[in-house]
């Protein structure tokens, strides 16, 4: 009976299905030059998409613990990635969930999702590389659980020696490439969606060139015993002692990864990041073989990072060094999305990271457009190449080609042919939509005067979504708020029909002046007025790889709002102060008013400011100069909406001047002597927001607070202890918020100055300006203070250490720049201090008071 179910499902399925066999769907074959090629036009061919791992380890479970039908979540998400315009996948599986001991494949319930997602990837057209095993554990962000797979008996160094761990990998990978898809009805030998397998996932080799080919060897005929004729991939880009292995094998092609901004650095990192995706140089590019293999990326993040410029600048990178296989590492399910805790490194979702998204859609179209090995200008030029524009200034990554015209941010910039417009992707605001809300719209011509919107909640940060995670803790919140959408398309004019597409939405109504008042998110139907379609346009219309009425809803913030504020570190007395907050829930505020500390429930006459809206959820207040004594300025935001209040930042339901108010927390201010030094580092600052590096590797490094005697001040003391001749210790401090507001003082500034205790020889004092530069000076001697002071004029531009170090290892740690420009006070972001020429195993002691502008 069973066997009578699948082959009529599986008829079914040939209905509705891409992936049947006798469509002689085009495949991916590598010729002998090492390029990937279409086999029906034999044209090189491109790929750019995302990992996803609901069906293995933590996404798994989570959506157990969430109550989440697996099979629903995926659906969901797959349509997102239609949306985002990919066209690849790459998953490495968890061969801990797949097999026994001994390397028998499991028919569970992992292998099962797996199946379905690749099918419903498949039914939208994006392709597929498995990585074939992992060989760790599923525990991360949790424990390992014990499985009783093979792999669990193995150390990771171990498993591609220990015969009988080669036995069951060999067992295990033939059974996979053998396994027929339940959704599909194909082998995915046979799957020509799936374009090959990589064999495991950062591997860790620490035998010889001859074992490590062998193994690869053995694992490539496994393959060919059990039929597969696809493409076989292994990475390279570890194990660099046993390089030349790789390259004597018969594998097509040869895998890579970009961490361009390090791992887990457990906060959102800050500053322009642009340099550190500027190159990508192999450094065994000349080994014999090399240009014979394919290149493909199988993982790659600016990790801890929400800017939304970095994705098309790193692709443009990947494809000038070579690369026609890039997936990105990883895309959050939605339904998990909201504590970001499969990945906590890594946050990337069309609802949850609006603009980020943007940005993968743009850098997917880069993919297309830039030639394999194409060669541009070298930064800050090739921030515009071809159609493309990434800027750090304005968080901005843009498409503009005339028929696509994509902004992960507000743009100024006019789409190049308004008229020949034929799909718009937004976040915030252009000259063809006025938007106020924060989600992605997707705006696409379906034909003349007839065009499809899509729009989505609006996401607010909560909290640092690369902190420390947990399913009780969200770092992105929906709303479902309706906001107006100014509309300004040539080809749909200023009166058009606007009809609710999706389940439930019961929109219908003419706009007259371009503007749809009070638009939800939603999928709607605009026509222009006086166009008779050329067919019938309804929710059940198939339109590329989309049917037009889909649409993903996920639950939003119901009560209580969000205030996200950045106070300023430190102000000059006797000037005003512009307070900036996002407060954000289900309804605007009916009033935001400001609390100082000073008030109180007893008084008559307590002091306020009222914050008005400027902007979507972006309130603003002015504190009178007159309040800002010297000292310290403390103050609550209270939300006041519908009969109730909320004070933040603590977020209590009450208000300052209610009777039974307990809640002290507040944010602070210095209030500053207007003639007082710029501080960029202290003690305090020194130990808790600078950041300690070693380059080549990581040494011996440490700070800590001293205090010579009783009546001195604190010092910071950095000890250093090189484990090699020629390391470099670094102490950096990302600056700009101390700076914030004090913007004609710090264009005044001419000296950068230090207090210094004790200093070793080699000591270098550097600044790094928004646009990646560093410019530093050798440290000269103090004066009988004790005190260095440098002019500005005297740091000279030097290259920037890209910190922290990015994998591979093997990348430079450096950005050299070429585009000479003249260090400005005004654009000043971090501060940096290199300790340099220190002997192997000796100490080098820096200690340091206060370092200063003035």
């Amino acid at each position: 009976m069973k066997k009578h179910f699948l082959l009529l499902f599986t008829v079914l399925l040939s209905v509705v299905s891409p992936t049947r066999a006798d469509e002689k769907v085009p495949t991916v074959f590598i010729d002998g030059k090492g390029v990937m090629r279409w086999s029906d036009t034999k044209a090189e061919a491109s790929f750019f998409g995302v990992n996803y791992t609901l069906p293995f380890a933590h996404a798994y479970r989570a959506m157990g613990y969430l109550g989440i039908d697996r099979k629903a979540a995926i659906d969901r998400d797959v349509y997102h990635l239609a949306r985002l315009g990919i066209n690849a996948y790459r998953i490495h599986l968890w061969d801990v969930e797949l097999t026994d001991s001994v390397g028998n494949l499991l028919e569970n319930d992992h292998l099962d999702l797996l199946d379905y997602l690749l099918s419903k990837l498949e039914e939208r057209g994006i392709r597929t590389v498995i990585t074939l095993q992992t060989n760790f554990g599923n525990g991360y962000p949790e424990r390992n659980e014990p499985t009783g797979a093979y792999s669990y008996k193995y150390d990771k160094c171990s498993i591609h020696q220990e015969p009988e761990a080669i036995a069951a990998q060999e067992r295990y990978v033939a059974a996979l490439v053998r396994h027929v898809n339940a959704y599909s009805g194909l082998a995915y030998k046979d799957d020509p969606y799936i374009v090959g397998f990589e064999i495991n996932n950062e591997p860790c080799h620490v035998g010889s060139v001859d074992e490590t080919r062998d193994y690869i060897e053995r694992m490539l005929r496994a393959l060919k015993r059990a039929g597969n004729r696809k493409p076989v991939f292994y990475n390279v880009s570890h194990n660099g002692q046993v390089v030349q292995a790789y390259y004597d094998t018969d594998i097509e092609g040869t895998t890579y990864q970009w961490y361009p901004t390090g791992l887990v650095s457990g906060h959102t990192r800050q500053g322009n990041c642009l340099p550190a995706v500027e190159q990508y140089t192999i450094p065994f590019s000349g080994v014999k073989g090399f240009d014979r293999k394919a290149r493909l990326v199988y993982e790659f993040d600016p990790a801890d990072l929400l800017c939304t410029y970095m994705y098309p600048a790193t692709v443009r990178t990947f494809r000038s060094a070579g690369f026609q296989w890039i997936t990105q590492f990883a895309y959050d399910p939605i339904d998990m999305a909201a504590y970001n805790t499969e990945y906590q490194t890594h946050f990337l979702n069309v609802a949850y990271t609006p603009g980020k998204a943007v940005g993968l859609m743009v850098a997917a179209e880069a993919a297309q457009a830039v030639g394999r090995g194409e060669r541009f200008a070298p930064y800050p030029a090739d921030t515009l190449f071809h159609d493309f524009r990434v800027s750090y200034a304005h968080d901005l990554a843009e498409l503009n080609d005339g028929r696509k015209f994509f902004y992960s941010n507000n743009t100024q910039t006019t789409p190049k042919d308004p008229a020949g417009l034929q799909a718009i992707v937004g976040c915030g605001s252009s000259p063809v939509v006025q938007y106020e809300g924060t989600g992605v719209y997707w705006i696409d011509r379906l034909e003349e005067g007839v065009w499809r919107l899509e729009v989505m909640p609006d996401a607010v940060v909560a909290s640092d979504p690369f902190a420390k995670p947990s399913l009780d803790k969200k770092v992105v919140q929906l709303i479902c708020n309706a906001w107006n959408m100014a509309l300004r398309i040539p080809d749909l004019g200023t009166r058009f029909s606007v009809t609710g597409l999706n389940e439930g939405n019961r929109r219908r109504d003419v706009v007259t002046n371009g503007i749809v008042a009070a638009l939800v998110p939603g999928v709607y139907l605009l026509q222009r007025d006086g166009v008779t379609p050329s067919c019938t346009w309804n929710r059940d219309t198939r339109w590329q790889n989309i049917t037009l009425g889909e649409y993903v809803s996920v639950p939003s913030l119901e009560e209580g709002y969000i205030v996200r504020h950045q106070p300023w570190k430190c102000v000059d007395a006797g000037r005003d102060m512009t307070l900036t907050a996002v407060v954000a829930g289900p309804v605007q505020p009916d009033s935001v008013v400001v609390y100082t500390d000073k008030v109180s429930f007893w008084s008559e006459t307590n002091p306020s400011v009222k914050m008005r809206r400027v902007e979507g959820y972006t309130w603003q207040a002015t504190v009178p100069a007159a309040e800002l004594k010297e000292g310290t300025y403390r103050y609550n935001i209270v939300v006041f909406a519908g009969g109730r209040k909320q004070t933040f930042p603590a977020g209590t339901p009450k208000s300052p001047l209610d009777w039974d108010y307990t809640d002290y927390s507040y944010w602070q201010t210095d209030v500053q002597p207007a003639d007082a030094p710029l501080l960029l580092l202290d003690e305090a600052s020194a130990v808790s927001s600078a950041e300690l590096y070693v380059l080549p590797e990581w040494s011996s490094v440490s700070v800590q607070p001293v205090q010579r005697a009783l009546t001195d001040k604190l010092s910071a003391r950095i000890t250093f202890v090189p484990k090699k001749e020629g390391e470099t210790c670094f102490l950096r401090r990302y600056v700009k918020d101390d700076l914030q507001g004090r913007a004609e003082r710090l264009a005044g500034c001419r000296t950068l100055c230090l207090h210094l205790k004790s200093a070793p020889r080699g000591l270098q004092v550097g600044l790094i300006t928004a646009m990646g530069y560093t410019y530093a000076a050798a440290c000269p001697a103090a004066d009988a203070d004790g005190v260095v002071r440098i002019p500005l004029s005297k740091l000279k531009l030097t290259d920037t250490a890209l910190l922290p170090l990015a994998y591979p290892s093997f990348l430079d740690a450096y950005f050299h720049p070429q585009t000479e420009l003249p260090l400005r006070a005004a654009d000043i972001e971090s501060l940096e201090l290199r300790v340099t020429q220190q002997p192997a195993g000796k100490e080098a002691v820096l200690e340091l008071g206060e370092i200063w502008l003035e």
